[in-house]
């Protein structure tokens, strides 16, 4: 009983962190003409600090012709419905 009682709480541990979610929160931008826009994306949770999530969404953004101009902060899921409105279009797009 108490080998599966040790397996079963260390099956629970590793299937926590492979849960674990992490979004970003940015701002990019489109030349000519000048467009701004307000987005969330998911990234990876390798990359959950802003500096390392601007490498990953950065091409990302490129791909459909914006420049990521800064992330502003890395969040987890808590964080999503609070930023929804205010991301519209842009919300989870990239």
């Amino acid at each position: 009983m108490k080998t599966f009682l040790t397996s079963a709480v260390l099956a629970l541990a590793l299937v926590g962190p492979a849960a674990a979610e992490c979004y970003a929160d940015y701002k990019a931008k489109r030349d000519e003409p000048l467009q701004l826009h307000y987005g969330v994306a998911q990234v990876s949770d390798a990359n959950c600090s802003p500096a390392a999530a601007e490498g990953e969404l950065a091409p990302r953004l490129a791909a459909d012709g914006w420049t990521l101009l800064n992330v502003l902060s890395t969040f987890g899921p808590e964080g999503l419905e609070e930023r929804k409105a205010s991301a519209g279009d842009y919300f989870l797009r990239y």
